[in-house]
C-alpha cells in the first residue's frame, strides 16, 4: 500500500509556467487523433445510408446487424484494455496493428463486393471498428503515460482533442465536396482513399513521437486481480459513474439533435451549419480550458464547464418553429463546454494513474472511458427514441402539443438534469478524493 496522497489528482490548483512540453512533440502526439476523428463519422454515421441507399439492404436486416456490431464493439473494449496492458512493452506494434485493422477495414467498408453486401457490411465494419478501438485505447493510454508534470496534461488532452475536433469537421464537410453530382455513392469512395495516407502519416509522426519522449512504465510489479479488484477503489467507482452520467446526458441531444431541429425548429436545411457551429465552438475553447485547469485545477474547472452547459443549452428546451438565431447562440455557447467535456476527464485520470502507479493498468483504465463513452450512446439510442414512439411522435409528421413538450423535454431538459446530478457528485468526489483512497 503506498502513502496516502496529500492532495487528491485533479483536485489541486496548478502552478503557472512554461513546462516541459514543446510543440513539435504535441503536435506530432496529437496528429493521430485527426485520422480517428476523421473515420469515426463516417464508420458511424454513413456507413448504415450507404449500404441502405446505395446497396438496397433491407434497414430490417441492416439494424439488428449494426447493433451486434456496436454491441460487440463496446463489449470488447475491456478486453482490448488487459490485452494492452499485459503487453506493455508492445504498445507501439499493438497500436500499428490497429491502425492496419482500420485501414483495412475502413477501405472495405465504402468498396464493397456487391454479391454479397450484409456479409462484407458486418465484416467491415467488425474489422474498422476493432482497429479504431484498439487504436483509440492505446492512443489515449499513451498520452496519459508521457512523463510529464501534472499541469501539462490538460495541454496534452486539449491538443488531442483540437485535432480531433478538426477531423470531424472536416468529415462533416468532406462527403458533399467530394461527391459527384452523378454518382453520389463516389464521395465515400474517394474518402476511404484519402483516409489511408493520412493514417499513414498520422502513424509515422506518432512512432517518431514514441521515439523521443519519455514515457512512464510501471512502476510496481504486476499483479492482473481481475475487473473486479481493479475496480474497488471508491474513487474510481465514484470518478467512472459521473462520467458516464455526464457522457449519457451529453448522448441524448446528439441521437435527438436532427429530429429537434427538423421537427422541433422546422430549420431541417440549416443542420449542418448548426453542428458546424457546436463543434467549432469546442474546439475555439480548448486552450480556454487548459489555461483555467492550469490556474485552477482540472476537477474545479470540470465543474465550471458542466455549470456552464446547464446554463447554456437549457434555453434550448423553450425554442420552437422559427427560433433558428436563439438556437445558434445556444450551439455556439454550449459548444464551449464540449472542449471541457473532452479534455479534462482524460487528464483527471492520468493523474490518478500517475497518484496510484497504476501504469500498469493504464490501458485497462482507458478502455473503461471508451467503453462508457460508447456504451452511453447505445442507451441513450435505446431509451429516447422508443420514449418518442410510444407518445406518438412520428419524424417529419406534424407536431401535437405532447409531442412537442416531450421531444424538448427529452432533447434539452432531461440533460441538463443530470448534468444537474453530475455537478453535485462532483462537489462528493472532490471531497471525498483525499480521504478514501483504498489499498490495491
Amino acid at each position: 500500500m503506498r502513502p496516502q496522497a496529500a492532495t487528491a489528482p485533479g483536485n489541486e490548483p496548478e502552478p503557472v509556467g512554461d513546462g516541459s512540453l514543446k510543440p513539435f512533440p504535441l503536435a506530432a502526439y496529437s496528429l493521430l487523433a485527426f485520422p480517428l476523428a476523421f473515420a469515426g463519422l463516417p464508420i458511424y454515421l454513413h456507413a448504415p445510408d450507404f449500404y441502405a441507399v446505395t446497396l438496397q439492404v433491407s434497414l430490417a436486416t441492416l439494424g439488428p446487424i449494426l447493433l451486434l456490431l456496436r454491441t460487440v464493439d463496446a463489449l470488447q473494449d475491456p478486453f482490448i484494455g488487459s490485452l494492452s496492458d499485459r503487453f506493455h512493452d508492445r504498445r507501439a506494434e499493438i497500436l500499428l496493428l490497429g491502425a492496419a485493422l482500420l485501414a483495412t477495414g475502413f477501405y472495405m467498408l465504402f468498396n464493397p463486393v456487391k454479391s454479397a453486401p450484409l456479409v462484407w457490411f458486418a465484416l467491415s465494419v467488425l474489422i474498422c471498428t476493432t482497429g479504431f478501438s484498439i487504436v483509440s485505447i492505446n492512443f489515449q493510454a499513451l498520452g496519459g503515460l508521457w512523463h510529464t508534470p501534472s499541469q501539462e496534461r490538460t495541454r496534452i488532452t486539449t491538443c488531442r482533442e483540437a485535432f480531433g475536433l478538426t477531423g470531424l469537421l472536416i468529415a462533416a464537410a468532406a462527403p458533399s465536396l467530394l461527391a459527384d453530382p452523378d454518382d453520389p455513392a463516389s464521395a465515400l469512395h474517394r474518402l476511404s482513399l484519402i483516409f489511408l495516407p493520412l493514417l499513414a502519416i498520422a502513424c509515422g509522426f506518432f512512432v517518431y513521437w514514441m521515439r523521443t519522449v519519455p514515457l512512464k512504465r510501471p512502476r510496481t510489479h504486476r499483479i492482473d486481480k481481475g475487473w473486479r479488484y481493479l475496480m474497488r477503489d471508491r474513487w474510481r467507482r465514484l470518478f467512472f459513474s459521473f462520467v458516464f452520467l455526464n457522457t449519457f446526458a451529453g448522448a441524448i441531444p446528439a441521437v435527438l439533435v436532427i429530429f429537434f431541429i427538423r421537427d422541433r425548429l422546422g430549420a431541417e436545411n440549416l443542420t449542418g451549419l448548426f453542428l458546424l457551429l457546436y463543434f467549432f465552438s469546442g474546439a475555439l475553447s480548448m486552450p480556454l480550458w487548459a489555461r483555467l485547469a492550469r490556474h485552477s485545477g482540472k476537477m474545479a474547472t470540470w465543474r465550471v464547464s458542466v455549470a456552464a452547459a446547464i446554463v447554456t443549452f437549457f434555453w434550448a428546451a423553450f425554442l420552437g418553429q422559427g427560433d433558428v438565431i436563439s438556437y445558434g447562440f445556444v450551439c455556439a455557447f454550449s459548444g464551449l463546454s464540449l472542449g471541457a467535456d473532452l479534455a479534462l476527464p482524460p487528464a483527471i485520470l492520468a493523474d490518478h494513474i500517475d497518484a496510484d502507479s497504476r501504469e500498469h493498468d493504464a490501458s485497462r483504465l482507458f478502455a473503461v472511458m471508451t467503453f462508457l463513452s460508447k456504451s452511453s450512446l447505445a442507451v441513450a439510442t435505446g431509451c429516447t427514441l422508443p420514449l418518442l414512439g410510444l407518445i406518438g411522435y412520428v419524424p417529419r409528421e406534424p407536431l401535437t402539443l405532447e409531442t412537442e413538450w416531450m421531444l424538448s423535454f427529452l432533447y434539452a431538459g432531461l440533460p441538463c438534469a443530470m448534468k444537474l446530478v453530475v455537478l453535485s457528485g462532483l462537489l462528493l468526489l472532490e471531497k471525498d478524493l483525499s480521504t478514501n483512497r483504498s489499498a490495491m
